[in-house]
């Protein structure tokens, strides 16, 4: 007879199976505790503004928290686009803005009332000028851009406006390529201000926007379509504050140890290079202005900054025509005139600018000198 069997075995004890629930547990719980801490650190102003910065996370919160006062996208008269972020909306009528100013749009979202016909008359020259809020005309009214005044000085060519507030040079080599077949232009002028250069490391600035990578020596687009309002505000309370605050504590050493002004050279000459390269394929010529800004209008000489020489070193090794405004405005300062040394150029600025560029505009070829004034 067979022995009758003995109890079951206890299962095996697997220890390491619970230390590492234990570990995990304990993790969860250190990162929860640790996101609480974050939220309630964001919620204070003084650690803001000690922390915030020049990063994404940083933009996204400022513009998150003016949602609350302005649930705009950032100005009355912007637009979301999935491709480019925002854009000036088409068909604006007198509104006021910048204060006192009055802001008009055409019906493809162009600053002022004029229409653009497409295709463009039979020998006319057109320029189309790309660039930020001083070439938009930010705190200055539609009769009182450097665009405006341009078209003015030359009566017989076609001066557009397609600057864009808050526009990096990736948003403004998106919008050549949406906007160049449909108006053919003869010449392309970009509005360089340095600043727009650390906005083609960003991918949100006055809103979400999309942004370039170098990967090698090929630029490749990341962030589209881009989100539209609702949805980041939809999904903004879900966002771990503790990678905000990582990202801007890795942002602040990047720029203080010297790597992302490196990479933000190297990332603005290769946009610069497609943006000439896409302006060839039209058909038309590029052409690259330095738009002094802020303090840089005040310099005592002709001497250039670290800023002005990376500008005109690239021009210089490409063979891009570029143009040197600020000698222009030495020349109105040496003569008496007062600048505006804060903010964005008032209507002054402007028609300097407007009278420098149509003075190297024409001085190159580039356009038909304007027939003389009648007698």
């Amino acid at each position: 007879m067979d022995a009758p069997a003995g109890p079951t075995p206890p299962p095996r004890r697997r220890p390491w199976l619970r230390r590492t629930a234990g570990a995990l547990v304990y993790v969860l719980a250190t990162l929860a505790a640790c996101e609480g801490l974050a939220r309630l650190a964001f919620s204070w102003t003084s650690f803001v503004q000690r922390v915030e910065g020049r990063d994404d996370a940083s933009w996204r919160l400022r513009w998150a928290r003016r949602q609350a006062e302005q649930p705009t996208l950032y100005y009355g008269f912007d637009v979301h686009h999935p491709v480019r972020g925002w854009a000036v909306r088409p068909g604006v009528r007198d509104l006021r803005a910048f204060g006192d100013r009055l802001v008009n749009t055409n019906s493809e979202g162009l600053r002022g009332r004029r229409e653009y016909p497409s295709p463009r008359p039979a020998g006319v020259p057109r320029i189309l000028v790309f660039g930020d809020s001083f070439t938009f005309g930010d705190e200055v009214g539609d009769d009182e851009t450097y665009c405006h005044f341009l078209q003015q000085l030359l009566p017989h060519t076609e001066v557009l406006n397609l600057g864009v507030h808050g526009y990096g040079h990736d948003q403004m080599l998106l919008y050549l390529r949406e906007a160049g077949p449909r108006f053919r232009p003869d010449v392309v002028l970009l509005g360089f201000v340095y600043d727009d250069m650390e906005r083609n490391l960003l991918g949100f600035r006055d809103f979400a926007k999309p942004r370039f990578e170098l990967r090698g020596a090929r630029l490749e687009l990341r962030g589209t379509p881009v989100p539209s309002p609702e949805e980041l505000r939809a999904r903004e309370w879900r966002r771990p504050r503790l990678l905000d605050l990582a990202s801007m504590l890795r942002s602040a050493w990047d720029w203080r140890s010297g790597a992302a002004g490196e990479r933000m050279r190297d990332l603005t000459a290769a946009l610069l290079d497609e943006f000439r390269g896409e302006a060839e394929r039209l058909g038309a010529r590029p052409a690259f202005a330095y738009l002094p800004v802020y303090g840089e209008l005040d310099k005592p000489d002709l001497t250039m900054t670290r800023r002005e020489r990376f500008f005109f070193g690239y021009c210089r090794e490409r063979g891009v025509q570029s143009m040197y405004l600020q000698r222009f405005f030495l020349q109105r300062k040496r003569a008496g005139e007062s600048l505006k040394l804060y903010g964005h150029w008032g209507a002054r600025e402007h028609r300097i600018a407007a009278e420098g560029l149509a003075a190297y505009l024409v001085e190159k070829g580039l356009v038909p000198a304007p027939p003389p004034p009648a007698e």
